[in-house]
């Protein structure tokens, strides 16, 4: 088995690539979708939540308010490291569980871990490998503007609110560039999930 962390910035396209790495075989297990099953209502982390941020961060039916919660965080570095050091454990804990089934039922298996926040978290030491998928900083703008329809101003706050494309891409075992055609990205993805394939194959003999 090879696990890879798969990463990127805003506007890169990293959706794009882990839909090709799914279409190519590769397991896939999903750090945003586990993040949002870790803090429904009666969760240990939507508990913690409560008991720190109190029940105004609940909308009526008693989940989390995700917006109102993102307002909060967004604006005091304090309270978004009191939510991350809820939440990313838990997270992991779920990770590293799903990879253990993985483990024993398809130990030839290429697992695309999917972690927007894979260098941030330390999450990438746990990796045989990190991918990120990246274009140049231009290029994000480009299409944040294209797809949001907001203002350079506005897509230059959102890029530069996170973690540099150019710092990330300085972890990389393996860089996607998505800068060119789909295709191109498409045979990319493709060559790289083949590779990891021959790499898992091989660990099993």
């Amino acid at each position: 088995m090879v696990i890879a962390g798969l990463t990127g910035g805003i506007a890169t396209g990293k959706s794009t690539v882990a839909g090709f790495f799914r279409s190519a075989g590769a397991a896939f297990i999903d750090a945003d979708r586990i993040a949002f099953d870790a803090v429904h209502k009666g969760m240990p982390a939507w508990h913690e939540i409560v008991s720190h941020f109190g029940k105004e961060v609940l909308l009526d039916g008693g989940q989390i308010d995700r917006a109102g919660l993102g307002n909060i965080i967004f604006n005091d570095r304090a309270q978004k490291d009191v939510l991350d050091s809820i939440v990313h454990p838990a997270v992991f804990k779920k990770i590293h569980e799903k990879i253990s089934i993985l483990q024993n039922s398809s130990p030839d298996s290429v697992v695309i871990v999917d972690i927007p926040l894979l260098i941030e978290t330390g999450g990438y030491r746990d990796m045989d490998e990190v991918i990120v998928v990246y274009v140049p900083e231009h290029i994000q703008i480009e299409r944040l503007l294209a797809r949001d329809n907001i203002s350079e101003e506005a897509a230059l706050a959102r890029i530069r609110s996170q973690m540099s494309i150019e710092d990330k891409k300085a972890y990389a075992g393996i860089v996607i560039d998505n800068s060119k055609s789909m295709d191109e990205t498409k045979s990319r993805t493709l060559e790289v999930y083949l590779e990891l394939k021959d790499r898992a194959v091989a660990g099993r003999l």
